[in-house]
């Protein structure tokens, strides 16, 4: 067979192949272009991205999100930025039509002499196929779809709208997805303040986003750095003097600040919580809300410091609970030795660590944290007070629950208070046992400006502020003392506070008695209904309560806006159902608003991420008028008692301040109405006040029931955190008075009859009245006192 025919033979095969080539390319073409997805669904790119909360000041408080990304238009991101991208990752982006046929080969030709994968050859339009229309897989099948798809994206789309597809979607490391989120990441910036420099360390994470991640591998970053730089000089970009420039920057990485406010987790979970519940968790993860709530920074802050500061002082009342353990002296070095191995240096002050007691000198408890040593004084106050350090093998000594003894080998968490390799200062520290809860509202919009729910919500995530249902005690008297009023009594009624006895007779025929008493044990006769309330005198109300009856007061209640069930019995006027703070927050608002009920709310505005208003309580934001689900407006403020009533439960309460068991309050220096709250055996322990313009309501108690202990009052446990919220919440704020009904009456009386007397009578006081209730008579008369007392029972029965 001579050349020419072998030659001609090659040829028609050769011929031969290439159309079986093409006729099977064709055919592969013809069957996956027709179940490929439609590359016109990228024109309403909606990617999962950040719901973000704002507080009241639009400050961020929060983040939920399936994949931290934020999108940014082309037109904000940086020319720099966008050319650093596309010099790393697609230097032929705007000459090829999806696919650089140059890439494919050079990158095959660099595996195979690699013997395995080492470099793609997919441009940017590729890159987003795979990302938004196809899966991850690595196929050639797949890569024959991408190269499809690219081409149809370079028809139907601009090199803009893929340059946006890219820098939103694309994964930069450490959670964030897209250049918005990354900028925020490394530098702490928005995409637009971003230098070449940094815009260059981002464009080199593509491919690797934890090896080149400037967190972890500052060198390998810049490496890549460097490498984006030359690459942008040689595609024309940039000049050499700049890049070089670049290269020379010192580029600080700087970590984005957590967007969560310390301190607002609870505020923040319940908004989570409802947003959950409305739009469902989908929404809420990927759906790019915009959220704008009631809180205020600076009083959730104040609430939580105020909280965690007054448990503690409880806790040390209360007296140290006794160390972690104890180590014989094998097991103690053990653990010192491991502690070496962590502890380098010295503990920072304000650090938590455990150590070992070693021994004492001269009223000081000797501890040792890995190889430092440091000190707690004993005779100093705090949990170490009185405490005294023993041999090893004794055991620990109680008084009580407070311990009384440390044996040398116990270990105990301390507080850092000065560090040094001498010798450190430290203080014993223990978490509190008991949990607190404080609420802050605004009562003429009912909008909640601070939360919270414990001492740590790390801890524990149950809001004992709204789910929690404790005995209120004393702290629900002034609703009872509303229901009086609007049943006929006033501030000057004057009552009995003396002895009485209930019988009752079982199922069984047994005969039980109640003699409700005073908080004081003892009784003081003749008392206004003022008096009453600032004492907080027991006998008095329950006798009020059963004059008006024990319907008629649950009703009034339910009115003031309690869901809970409550007993219908006298024990009532103690507080001896159960309700939430935020329960009786919310009628205490009711005073405060002037007789008007707002129920508690969190959110004032919901947005999607197109802008469009979903719920907002402002009627202005829907010129056409609300649709029925945009529920925020509609909060239906409705008048329950009349504004006379509000202020004179106000005017009473400002009593409990001044004259009764409120008295911590007057610290504040400025007109507030509140009233405390202890119930049996002081396992609760409240105190609820406001003034003019904000309300707060505090707990303290133990999460399974116990008593908080002796004197441990509604005065003592929770007025405190109250306090020092209220003085820090408005400690800007103008001093207001409590505005005062047209309607209301001032008469000065006498306080020993509650009948009037002339403005010069020694004995005079001025009293505040409903209009038409201020009496008529004066005290010179009267006979005697026209006391109330509907329980004169004879006792010998």
């Amino acid at each position: 067979m001579n050349i020419k025919r072998i030659l001609k033979i090659s040829l028609w095969a050769c011929f031969g192949l290439f159309l079986a080539s093409c006729l099977m390319l064709g055919v592969a073409y013809w069957s996956v272009s027709a179940s490929l997805p439609k590359v016109d669904t990228l024109s309403d790119y909606r990617p999962p991205i950040v719901t973000t909360i704002y507080a009241d000041d639009e400050t961020v408080i929060s983040e939920f999100s399936q994949e931290r990304r934020i999108l940014v238009p082309i037109s904000r991101i940086p020319r720099q930025l966008v050319q650093a991208f596309v010099a790393a990752e697609d230097s032929k982006f705007y000459q090829h039509r999806g696919i650089d046929l140059f890439s494919i080969v050079r990158a095959a030709l660099k595996n195979l002499m690699a013997g395995g994968i080492r470099q793609g050859g997919s441009t940017i339009t590729q890159q987003v196929a795979k990302s938004l229309l196809l899966t991850p897989e690595k196929k050639f099948s797949r890569k024959f779809k991408e190269a499809i798809l690219a081409r149809r994206m370079e028809r139907s789309l601009s090199k803009d709208d893929i340059l946006f597809l890219y820098l939103n979607q694309i994964y930069l490391g450490h959670g964030a997805y897209g250049v918005q989120a990354a900028a925020e990441n490394y530098f702490d910036k928005n995409v637009g303040d971003l230098s070449l420099a940094e815009s260059a360390m981002l464009a080199g994470l593509p491919q690797a986003p934890s090896r080149y991640s400037p967190f972890h591998n500052y060198e390998k970053a810049k490496t890549r750095q460097i490498y984006v730089l030359n690459r942008m000089v040689e595609d024309g970009y940039i000049t050499r003097q700049q890049a070089d420039k670049a290269v020379s920057e010192n580029v600080v990485i700087h970590p984005r600040n957590e967007r969560q406010i310390p301190g607002a987790a609870y505020f923040t979970e319940q908004v989570r919580r409802y947003l959950e519940e409305r739009y469902g968790t989908e929404v809420l993860n990927t759906g790019g809300l915009k959220v704008y709530t009631t809180m205020n920074v600076a009083m959730q802050q104040a609430a939580q410091l105020a909280v965690r500061s007054n448990l503690v002082q409880h806790d040390i009342r209360r007296g140290y609970r006794g160390p972690l353990k104890t180590f014989d002296s094998d097991r103690q070095a053990e653990f010192l030795s491991k502690q070496e191995a962590i502890y380098k240096q010295p503990p920072e002050p304000g650090t938590l660590v455990e150590g070992v007691v070693i021994g004492s000198r001269d009223h000081r408890a000797i501890v040792r944290i890995g190889r430092f040593t440091g000190i707690i004084p004993l005779n100093q106050g705090g949990l170490a007070h009185k405490l005294r350090v023993v041999d090893r093998g004794q055991k620990v000594k109680f008084v009580g629950e407070r311990a009384t003894t440390l044996p040398i080998g116990s270990v105990v968490q301390v507080k850092i208070k000065q560090s040094s390799d001498t010798e450190m200062t430290l203080s014993l520290y223990q978490e509190p046992a008991a949990q607190g809860a404080l609420i802050a509202l605004a009562p003429h919009t009912g909008e909640v400006k601070a939360l919270v729910g414990g001492y740590d919500f790390n801890r524990s995530q149950f809001n004992r502020a709204i789910q929690a249902h404790r005995l209120p005690g004393s702290a629900f008297k002034p609703l009872i003392y509303a229901a009086a009023l609007d049943k006929g009594y006033t501030p000057a009624t004057i009552m009995l506070d003396t002895p009485v006895i209930y019988r009752q007779k079982g199922e069984d025929g047994t005969e039980t008695e109640w003699k409700p008493k005073n908080y004081a044990e003892k009784f003081t006769g003749v008392t206004t209904l003022r008096q009453a309330l600032a004492q907080s005198y027991n006998v008095v109300t329950i006798k009020m309560l059963q004059d008006i009856g024990v319907g008629y007061a649950i009703n009034y209640a339910k009115k003031l806006g309690i869901e809970s069930p409550l007993n219908r019995d006298l024990t009532l006027a103690l507080g001896s159902s159960a309700v939430s703070p935020m329960e009786l927050a919310s009628a205490y608002c009711v005073f405060a608003n002037g007789g008007v009920l707002l129920r508690p709310v969190y959110i004032t505005k919901v947005v999607d991420r197109h802008g469009r208003i979903l719920e907002s309580r402002d009627p202005a934001d829907f010129p056409g008028g609300p649709d029925p689900d945009q529920t925020l407006i509609n909060q239906f403020p409705r008048r329950v008692i009349s504004p006379e009533t509000a202020y004179l439960i106000t005017n009473l309460m400002e009593s409990v301040v001044q004259d009764g068991t409120g008295y911590r309050a007057k610290a504040l220096q400025r007109p507030v109405a509140c009233k405390t709250g202890t119930t049996n055996d002081q396992k609760d322990a409240w105190f609820v006040g406001y003034g003019p313009r904000l309300l707060a309501v505090s707990w303290v108690g133990y999460d399974q029931e116990r008593s908080l202990g002796p004197l441990e009052t509604g005065s003592k446990a929770a007025a405190p955190a109250w306090v020092e919220f209220m003085r820090q919440a408005l400690e800007n704020q103008p001093v207001e008075h409590f505005p005062v009904p047209d309607g209301i009456e001032f008469r000065p009386i006498d306080p020993a009859t509650g009948l009037l007397v002339p403005e010069d009578a020694s004995t005079m006081t001025v009293e505040a009245f409903a209009p038409g209730t201020a009496p008529t008579r004066y005290a010179l008369e009267a006979q005697q006192p026209q006391a109330i007392d509907f329980f004169q029972m004879d006792m010998e029965e």
